[in-house]
């Protein structure tokens, strides 16, 4: 006897249409990002940009939101990708109830609403912090490097810029003497035209030039800014960071700028040097929840605990009893950031052996009764028990989870304020994303 399959048939059609909310799991993603949106985000902010009662009614606000939020706790960070997902996943179709925006009208709310989007970050933090997920008991501060919507290979130094500006300038110059010497019996040749149209090599070459100068008054303007904060700098300031320019306010033979980017920066990773941005997270031991989040345009660490841990008391009300962060975050001026704040910083001296959980031995000795030899001799005599332990285990994995996780390996952005907007909506997805598992 024929086994007996349940009916297939491609070509049936419902009675009733069916809710695309039945056709996703009540308890999906999807439905609890969107009620979060609807009934406990502060939205104002959003819907005060939209003043103008005159034109075809554009896509609801909130909708938009819960598209964009939910669409970055999947790893759906393109208007592109978000467009198809509203055309062809059922979950994305839950959220915006089969209403179909396009890539334009996506990347286009983001980009005019970004300030108020970054601000979402708080108001979720805060649903985080009433779930129980924020203890502040150790938070574990660290940045990562992320890849700016630039390349590389599109920054010039500051001496390749003198050499490049001058030879520019000369090659333009002898075409325009060349054509001015052009005999006038050219013009049967060149008809109508004059014969001395400028050619489009050469308004390539200006082009540049202008970008070249640009690019050289930015690095001019930035080192003088620089030296007139050393010049006002008082004694009982806090040592400044390493200058990148000369003393006399010129820019250093080896400062860059980049073109397509100019305020992304030349990093350093484990991978090799990369155009990009340091992105700062400080995450709550608890749950592994951000609390504070910042880009900066810089290679170093050091000079930004003291801001992370102000705006961890700004975000949440409160601050952290502990600190933990890496050998970058280490100076005379953090630690005493931390007492003035009375954060108990555990902060390495050095890098640890993996054997015993002790710093190696390091050429850079610590004055004996110094805030930083006091560090050294805290973490050594702890050794495995040190509390700087739970660095690793906390701030760590948060960037495995944006970066492997969710596939955020590169800015789509560009310029600082954007970028900062774009990495605080990632943050606000990880910890929906945490607010998410702890309600299944």
């Amino acid at each position: 006897m024929a086994k007996t399959f349940r009916p297939w048939d491609v070509e049936q059609t419902w009675l009733l249409p069916p809710s695309v909310q039945e056709l996703v799991p009540p308890q999906h993603p999807a439905h609890l990002v969107r009620e979060i949106v609807r009934t406990q985000l502060d939205l104002r902010a959003i819907f005060a940009a939209y003043d103008e009662e005159r034109g075809y009614p554009p896509y609801h606000p909130t909708m938009m939101t819960a598209l964009l939020l939910y669409g970055y706790t999947q790893g759906l960070f393109s208007s592109r990708k978000l467009a198809k997902a509203c055309e062809e996943r059922l979950d994305v179709m839950a959220v915006t109830a089969m209403q179909k925006p396009d890539y334009r009208t996506i990347g286009k709310f983001r980009r005019r609403h970004l300030d108020a989007l970054g601000a979402l970050f708080v108001q979720v933090l805060k649903l985080c912090s009433r779930a129980g997920l924020v203890r502040l008991g150790h938070v574990a501060l660290d940045g990562t490097k992320v890849k700016a919507n630039a390349s590389k290979h599109k920054a010039m130094s500051y001496k390749r810029m003198r050499e490049t500006e001058a030879r520019l300038r000369e090659e333009v110059a002898s075409w325009f003497q060349r054509a001015e010497a052009e005999d006038t019996t050219e013009e049967a040749e060149h008809g109508d035209r004059r014969g001395d149209e400028m050619p489009d090599w050469v308004a390539n070459k200006l082009e540049r030039l202008a970008k070249i100068e640009d690019a050289k008054a930015a690095l001019e303007a930035e080192a003088r800014e620089e030296a007139a904060r050393r010049t006002d700098r008082d004694d009982d300031d806090p040592p400044p960071p390493r200058p990148k320019h000369h003393v006399d306010g010129t820019p250093s033979d080896d400062s860059q700028r980049n073109f397509t980017d100019p305020e992304s920066r030349i990093v350093k990773t484990r991978d090799g040097y990369v155009q990009g941005y340091n992105a700062q997270a400080a995450v709550d031991g608890e749950r592994q929840v951000i609390v504070a989040t910042e880009v900066y345009a810089a290679q170093n660490d050091v000079e930004f605990l003291d801001e992370m841990l102000a705006q961890i008391r700004a975000n949440t009300g409160r601050q952290a009893r502990e600190l933990s962060a890496d050998y970058g975050y280490l100076s005379d001026a953090n630690l005493v950031a931390c007492a003035r704040r009375h954060v108990v910083p555990y902060i390495a001296t050095g890098r640890l052996r993996h054997s015993d959980g002790k710093p190696k031995e390091s050429r850079r000795t610590w004055p004996v009764g110094s805030r930083i030899h006091a560090m050294e001799q805290k973490l050594r005599r702890a050794g495995r028990r040190s509390r700087y332990r739970l660095r690793k285990q906390i701030v760590e994995p948060v960037f495995g989870q944006i970066k492997a996780a969710l596939g955020f390996g590169r800015f789509l952005l560009r310029g600082l304020a954007k970028v900062r907007g774009e990495w605080r909506l990632v943050a606000t997805a990880h910890n929906l994303r945490k607010l998410l598992a702890a309600a299944a």
